[in-house]
């Protein structure tokens, strides 16, 4: 019983002890699959406008995905309207075949660097917008339904910079 206490008060320091994240939020996929007409859309505000923050994006995926890489599209929407479009490719697992990110089981989280030591300049609703844009290769159309990407989300840090 002490040990089960002990073992609870040590979970709760640890997690009360990083400060460092700002905001996180995950979003699940509809049934396992990503659909390539499926935005995954996140709203926040409340951003320190003088501290530099990196910016990852999450993603969960089991067994049931396919490939190696993954390529996201990410538009991050200023409050001011203006908007930063990138093209990412993540690679997700091992030549071998072995998942990279961490988790037991068939699933994997994944964090993924998207912005680093950026500055959020203004007050107000920021805006992020991710898509997948996974594509067979010779083939110019997208993977309608990207089986095995069970949750995507992203987190914003305190940098130490």
């Amino acid at each position: 019983m002490l040990r089960g206490i002990l073992a609870f008060i040590g979970i709760v320091f640890m997690v009360s002890c990083n400060n460092s994240i700002v905001k996180t939020e995950f979003k699940p996929t509809e049934n396992g699959s990503w659909n390539k007409d499926s935005i995954m859309e996140f709203n926040f505000s409340g951003l320190d406008t003088i501290q530099k923050h990196h910016m990852f994006i999450n993603v969960r995926n089991d067994n049931t995905f396919a490939y190696s890489n993954l390529f996201i599209i990410a538009a991050l929407v200023y409050p001011n309207g203006e908007t930063v479009t990138d093209t990412l490719e993540y690679i997700m697992a091992e030549p071998d075949g072995t998942w990279l990110g961490k988790g037991y089981g068939s699933i994997k989280e994944n964090k993924l660097w998207y912005k680093e030591n950026i500055v959020f300049p203004s007050s107000g609703v920021y805006t992020l917008r991710l898509s997948q844009a996974m594509r067979k290769n010779g083939n110019v159309d997208g993977i309608i339904n990207l089986e095995g990407i069970t949750d995507v989300g992203f987190e914003i840090v305190k940098s130490n910079e």
